[in-house]
C-alpha cells in the first residue's frame, strides 16, 4: 500500500517521524506493518497516534497478526490503514471473536 511504501522511504531517509517497519521475514515477506515506535506513542487510548499501516501478500499472515502478536495488542486503541481486499473482514472477525467493537 502507499502508506507502507511511504513509511519505508521515510525510515530509509533518516526517520524524522519516528516510525518502524516490521516484517515477518525478509526478503520473501508475507506481511509488512508500519507504526510509530512504541516509545513515541505513549497514550494507549489515542488511536490517531497508534496508526498501523499494513500490506500483506497472504491473508493468513494478516489473520495471525490480528489474533495476537506483540505488534498488535489489545492494550492499545489503534486504527489500521490499508486498502486490500479482506482487511475489513479480517478485522471484523477477530474483533467479534474477542467481543470487541470495531468502528
Amino acid at each position: 500500500s502507499v502508506q507502507v511504501l511511504g513509511t519505508v522511504m521515510t525510515v530509509a531517509r533518516g526517520n524524522p517521524a519516528s516510525h518502524e517497519v516490521l516484517v515477518d521475514s525478509w526478503p520473501n515477506f508475507s506481511i509488512v506493518l508500519t507504526r510509530l515506535r512504541p516509545e513515541d506513542h505513549r497514550d494507549p487510548r489515542d488511536y490517531y497516534t497508534n496508526q498501523l499501516s499494513v500490506f500483506y501478500r497472504d491473508k493468513g499472515a494478516l489473520q495471525e497478526l490480528l489474533e495476537g502478536t506483540e505488534a498488535v495488542t489489545q492494550e492499545r486503541a489503534f486504527q489500521i490503514l490499508g486498502m486490500q481486499d479482506g482487511l475489513d473482514q479480517a478485522v471484523q472477525e477477530v474483533a467479534s471473536a474477542r467481543g470487541l467493537k470495531v468502528e
